[in-house]
């Protein structure tokens, strides 16, 4: 089992915080390493820049993170990794301890032994926040890995008996393609370079440095397995080899990134970690682990509970990642080094996913980190022309639907994040939606997106009306009125979708005409981007009385409802693996219906609500490798989670309004940007009593299901009373 390894890891390295404090135990970085989570393990800190982390050989879509908990072969520790996302890429600067002869290439699933690569088990593999250990069995090496924001701290433990070698592998990545490396040794102990690659991020630029607790007794440069002359080479597969003597001993290494020169990552090594006290970097990087978690503090009977709770928690602090120096330098979506910027530049924005309650929840709980992810995108707006969709270390990459950090800077300005220009971020939400790209020259005619020129024309004219919709909230609260007509009737075009025939929306040509051969329950279908009819009839968070209206009222809305979650997907449509979590056409493993069970409370018919949420949070979250239903997606699935256990969501998040739903804890503790702490307390709460009897707001009878984020800032308690029966009164 995974907790007693993580238990004993904890009690081997003595390293954790002491006391009730000590959240960080609570934490098993393992959950989705398994099944199709793939989650980032290994050592980082908070949104640090540097994911440090073990790497296995890439064989597919479940290796998107480099790592897989069902393997056994490791071909070293990376430093840059996506976390839960259903494309690889990163899994930069590959690092590998090992002993004996000279091996340049890290072998192949058949024979690893070929290449440098190692068997290790998960019985001599420790993990938690800020900090990771294995034992190469090929090699009896002990490596731990901890990090800082932008710099690895690596120790290796050799054994003795053979010579000890790093070899530093610029070659490989996750899945993309290195175009060119560099590294050169500057003196005894100190190494600089970079690598180019293409992959998901077709211009992705990393700059290192490394430098050695003792020095090397001999470097050697390679080009793919070809031996270059003296201490520094270039190429498209270059290798650096350290070489030491074979007696027993301890090295080891710091190894820091940068986006924008070597010289800059060996400044950001300096300011961040200028000794050598590994310890005293792990106890740092669990203080700062602690300090996040803490944020908020939950209370429940049930310990599994809590180790699910702080893990979703950890998982949301992991991306967005940093993308600058420790001097403010980064490079921009124009590749220009951008120097000296005046805020923490983030990178790895996952925004189809995250606006849904990511995003939201760093609202509440990291309001200055919320305001630099909006300068972040704000910068990129005035790099590339428009607000980024899916943004990866200074590459868009276009990926999926909309663009919906339109959504995001609406949402932070309406729920009074400070620290950004607000003309400047209207500016930019206005300037993407008038846009003539990717469909929006139809939607600013109140037109169609026409399926025969745009794939998924449905999903991404759904996507826009949740923009339109926060944007004219947006306007509205900076008194731009015409805006506001102008964007309120936009976010209305999903109407213009809907067929009364098949009463679903459905895809339409650019002569009227619509697609035939339709299935609702077909997925995927080209309409439909990772969905079906079924799943994208509900997302119109922005307007839920208008599609309550549109599919016959409150009876029919919430009886189609109930169709939606007990008819069963086709199997023979059910081609896509992102459609997980199954329950009837209901896919918890994918975003587009991560609010559709908060649907019944704003229909009146909260009890459902109550039911498939806590339903979703006991067969969906659990505490083993593969205990994350689908792709975490950069925080999103844990997001999820962490809204639902406390006992709400954002399913409008510009509108600042959450559902309230049916709290998995029996009570939390939100430290919120005001200060003031708000308080969730479930009563009498349990697994059998999962409805809501009756509800005080600050000590007064509160009857509405929506909690305000006002209201949630300005601290206060929550008290919800639950019992086994429904109040249908509520």
């Amino acid at each position: 089992m995974i907790g007693k390894y993580l238990l004993a890891g904890f009690m081997c390295a003595g390293l954790t915080n002491a006391g009730a404090q000590s959240l960080t135990r609570y934490v098993d970085p393992y959950i989705g390493s398994g099944g199709h989570g793939h989650v980032f393990v290994g050592a980082s800190v908070p949104f640090g820049a540097v994911q440090a982390g073990p790497a296995n050989i890439f064989k597919g879509w479940d290796w998107d993170s480099g790592y897989n908990y069902g393997d056994s072969i490791m071909i070293g520790f990376s430093h840059l990794h996506l976390n839960g996302t259903g494309i690889g890429d990163l899994g930069d600067l590959v690092i590998m301890p090992y002993t004996g002869d000279i091996k340049t290439d890290k072998g192949t699933e058949a024979n690893h032994r070929t290449g440098y690569s190692s068997l290790y088990s998960h019985r001599q593999e420790q993990a938690r926040p800020g900090y990771y250990s294995v034992l190469l069995d090929d090699y009896h090496i002990k490596a731990e890995l901890t990090a800082t924001e932008r710099t690895a701290c690596h120790q290796y433990h050799f054994p003795g008996g053979a010579i000890a070698r790093v070899i530093v592998d610029l070659k490989e990545g996750t899945s993309d393609r290195a175009t060119n490396t560099y590294i050169e040794q500057v003196d005894a102990t100190t190494f600089k370079g970079y690598r180019y690659s293409s992959g998901w991020a077709k211009d992705q630029r990393v700059y290192f440095a490394i430098r050695t607790s003792i020095p090397v007794k001999q470097f050697s440069v390679y080009n793919e397995d070809t031996l270059q002359t003296g201490q520094k080479g270039q190429g498209k597969a270059i290798k650096g080899l350290m070489s030491f003597d074979d007696a027993p001993f301890t090295l080891q290494m710091k190894v820091s990134i940068s986006p924008v020169s070597a010289d800059n990552a060996l400044a950001n090594m300096q300011a961040e970690v200028p000794g050598w006290n590994f310890h005293q970097i792990i106890a740092a990087a669990d203080a700062k682990w602690n300090k996040e978690l803490s944020k908020i503090k939950v209370e429940t009977k049930d310990e599994r509970e809590k180790r699910i709770f702080y893990t979703s928690l950890y998982h949301t602090m992991i991306d967005p990642a940093l993308f600058n120096d420790v001097n403010g330098d980064y490079r921009g979506a124009d590749k220009q080094v951008h120097e000296k910027a005046p805020f923490a530049n983030y990178s790895i924005l996952s925004m189809w996913d995250t606006y849904r309650a990511a995003h939201p929840l760093y609202t509440i709980i990291e309001p200055e980190r919320t305001a630099d992810m909006i300068n972040s995108m704000l910068a990129i707006y005035q790099q590339q022309g428009k607000l980024p969709i899916w943004h990866l270390n200074a590459n868009e990459t276009g990926t999926m639907v909309g663009i919906s950090s339109m959504q995001i800077v609406a949402e932070a300005y309406l729920k009074g994040i400070k620290g950004f220009d607000i003309n400047k971020a209207y500016e930019a939400v206005k300037g993407t939606a008038m846009g003539d790209s990717l469909g929006l020259m139809y939607v600013k005619a109140f037109k169609t997106i026409p399926a025969d020129k745009f794939r998924g024309s449905v999903a991404r004219a759904l996507e826009y009306g949740v923009s339109d919709a926060s944007t004219a909230l947006m306007a509205k609260a900076l008194h731009h009125e015409e805006d506001y007509a102008y964007f309120q009737k936009r976010a209305k075009n999903y109407k213009l979708y809907y067929d009364p025939e098949t009463k679903f929306f459905r895809g339409i040509f650019a002569d009227g005409s619509k697609r035939t051969n339709f299935d609702p329950m077909k997925a995927p279908f080209p309409d439909y981007t990772e969905g079906n009819a079924w799943q994208y009839l509900w997302l119109v968070p922005g307007d839920v009385p208008g599609l309550i209206e549109l599919l016959g009222g409150r009876d029919a809305f919430t009886a189609r409802l109930d169709s939606f979650f007990t008819l069963q997907l086709k199997a023979e449509g059910h081609t896509l693996a992102d459609l997980t979590g199954l329950i009837g056409q209901y896919a918890h493993g994918n975003e587009p219906g991560h609010h559709i069970a908060y649907l019944y409370a704003l229909a009146g018919q909260p009890w459902k609500t109550e039911e498939k949420v806590r339903y979703i949070m006991k067969e969906m979250y659990r505490d083993q490798p593969d205990g994350i239903i689908g792709n975490e997606d950069c925080g999103q699935m844990s997001a999820w989670n962490v809204f639902s256990s406390m006992g709400f969501y954002p399913v409008f998040p510009a509108s600042g309004a959450y559902v309230i739903g049916s709290p998995a804890v029996d009570k939390a503790v939100i430290q919120t940007p005001s200060g003031k702490a708000f308080t969730v307390e479930a009563i009498n709460n349990s697994p059998e009593n999962i409805y809501i009897q009756r509800m005080e707001l600050n000590g007064k009878p509160y009857t509405n299901r929506l909690l305000q984020h006002k209201d949630l800032v300005a601290g206060g308690t929550l008290k919800l009373w639950m019992s086994k029966q429904p109040n249908y009164k509520l």
